[in-house]
């Protein structure tokens, strides 16, 4: 199954998350602010419809599915 730059942008936000969550917990607080980090970009592309994360993604080779997973239903 090929990843799509939305599943790949939420699989990323989310392992940036817990791991961040993980890392403020056992072994400094500071890392919470990595946390907040994620979630204000997550925010901002919400409105803006841009995020750092996708231009990484185009350049690995993970670009926008343009075509509809029902299309033969």
């Amino acid at each position: 199954m090929k990843m799509n730059q939305e599943e790949a942008l939420r699989m990323t936000a989310g392992i940036a998350v817990l791991t961040g969550l993980a890392l403020g917990y056992f072994v400094s607080g500071w890392w919470y602010l990595f946390v907040a980090f994620v979630g204000l970009n997550l925010l901002q592309s919400a409105f803006t419809h841009w995020c750092p994360a996708m231009y990484i993604f185009d350049k690995l080779g993970i670009h926008n599915c343009c075509c509809n997973k029902n299309k033969g239903e």
